[in-house]
């Protein structure tokens, strides 16, 4: 059975650790590559006001992680010493872990396992999207993206978002938790957010591309001053 899980992270950096912050940024995924059962690992940046913008934050960071067991996405919490630094240096620090239950496409050429493709019938699940956009048309998908990202603000049943990315304007991200599979559907299918998939796959915005959704296993923290506590 396969029991693939993911961790997900969201840093504010505390201003005096501004330098152990840049820092991450210079060593990129290393540190993450002796955690036992590691498949996958993205360093991530965010936008100026953790959302999905063209201006990058000195401070708002992230990274996503996949484990091939429960078991080793749990021990990299409960004993990472990575992680522990990354709290220690956190003015604001969040986290989540989930398990796939729909995904298609890749991110550099990695694909999500799921293993029950069963919608969750109730309780909280999370949403990841991320695109490599094309340079030609990022004048377009930047455009269909500020009206969708107002939308999610105001978006019924919403818990968290960020804006993340590997680099400014061609590699983008947003990962959102929702009480339930049916807020995020009703949000995902009106509106300016229909408008801007619509537009990104009829144009050919992205390169590659990965949508998956998630059940919510666990999620902790504080992000952009919201406390969230998903058991």
């Amino acid at each position: 059975m396969n029991d693939q899980t993911a961790v997900f992270g969201l840093v504010d950096i505390a201003s005096d650790s501004r330098g152990w912050g840049f820092s991450r940024y210079i060593l990129g995924t290393r540190p993450f590559q002796h955690l036992p059962g590691l498949q996958f690992c993205k360093l991530l940046g965010s936008g100026v006001n953790g959302g999905f913008s063209t201006t990058p934050s000195l401070t708002k960071q992230g990274f996503f992680c996949v484990f091939d067991t429960a078991d080793n996405a749990s021990r990299f919490q409960k004993s990472s010493s990575l992680l522990k630094a990354y709290q220690d240096h956190a003015h604001e620090f969040f986290i989540a872990t989930v398990q796939a239950y729909s995904s298609r496409g890749s991110w550099s050429g990695f694909s999500m396992s799921c293993s029950d493709p069963t919608p969750p019938s109730s309780g909280p699940i999370a949403s990841l999207t991320r695109a490599s956009i094309r340079p030609s048309k990022a004048v377009q998908f930047w455009k269909k993206a500020k009206p969708a990202e107002d939308a999610i603000a105001h978006a019924s049943g919403k818990i968290l978002t960020a804006g993340v990315g590997e680099a400014p304007y061609f590699r983008q991200a947003t990962f959102t938790i929702w009480d339930n599979a049916q807020c995020l559907e009703q949000y995902a299918q009106q509106g300016a957010h229909l408008a801007a998939i619509k537009a990104a796959y009829g144009q050919t915005y992205f390169s590659e591309s990965m949508f998956t959704r998630f059940r919510v296993m666990s999620a902790q923290g504080i992000w952009q001053s919201k406390h969230v506590q998903i058991a």
